[in-house]
């Protein structure tokens, strides 16, 4: 479903990535670990084309992602939820859900509202439909964003670390809706995280970014309990407790 082959992604004299090379298969739920500053948000957003690959290929369902056919292609395979929610401030949750379904898939508003009460059904917050983003904390804002991206039906899910900016709470009821998803919907998931209990649970594969380089794909289990190298092992000792 999804290739990332030989990419280098270099900002000014600054190389972030440095041959990445990634395969998804369609339905894989892949998590990508990494310490920070390792390029692991720069290589989801190459897959999502908000960057260009210095050189290298990204592909998506086999095509070639070129200037030409990005924004047609993404729209097509891929939404993504972001740290910051992303929400229009001065429209509703179901506005904010049913603008792209309406503008882009164009959706009948009908059409548009059930789909998005559907999508807010599976995140929780069907009661909320007409909240605007002011009146949610920040875990439903999150929760809506999900529903949000959910809505337009696309097959590849991309998640660059949608709890950063949460409370210890409020990540739960967020990580609590992401495992939902991955255990009962079919959409191809990354999802670039530092929980890593998500990831034990979530993952089909680990995949850890560091230095800009792919060091290890490998199982959960293998990762976490039998860690390939000194550096996993390392990371590993600083960020579980």
């Amino acid at each position: 479903m999804i290739l990332l082959d030989h990419i280098h992604k270099s900002f000014g004299k600054t190389e972030v990535l440095h041959d990445v090379n990634l395969r998804v298969g369609e339905g894989e739920k892949v998590v990508i670990l990494g310490p920070s500053g390792a390029g692991k948000s720069t290589a989801i957003r190459c897959v999502n084309g908000l960057e260009t690959p210095s050189s290298g290929s990204v592909f998506l369902d086999g095509i070639e992602m070129t200037p030409k056919n990005r924004i047609s292609l993404v729209r097509k395979h891929c939404a993504m939820v972001f740290q910051q929610f992303n929400l229009y401030p001065h429209m509703t949750a179901m506005k904010n859900i049913t603008l792209a379904l309406v503008k882009l898939q164009k959706m009948s508003r009908a059409e548009a509202e059930e789909r998005a009460n559907e999508c807010l059904d599976i995140v929780g917050l069907r009661e909320k439909a007409m909240s605007l983003p002011s009146q949610l904390s920040g875990g439903q804002q999150q929760r809506v964003a999900i529903a949000r991206a959910l809505a337009t039906n696309r097959k590849v899910l991309l998640f660059d670390e949608p709890t950063s900016a949460l409370d210890p709470e409020m990540q739960g009821e967020v990580l609590n809706v992401m495992l939902k998803l991955s255990h009962e919907h079919g959409k191809t998931m990354i999802i670039v995280t530092h929980e890593m209990g998500f990831a034990k649970q979530a993952a089909d594969r680990i995949v850890f970014i560091d230095g800009g380089l792919v060091t290890v794909d490998s199982t959960p289990d293998a990762f976490f309990n039998d860690p390939p190298n000194e550096r996993v092992k390392q990371f590993l000792s600083k960020v579980l407790y």
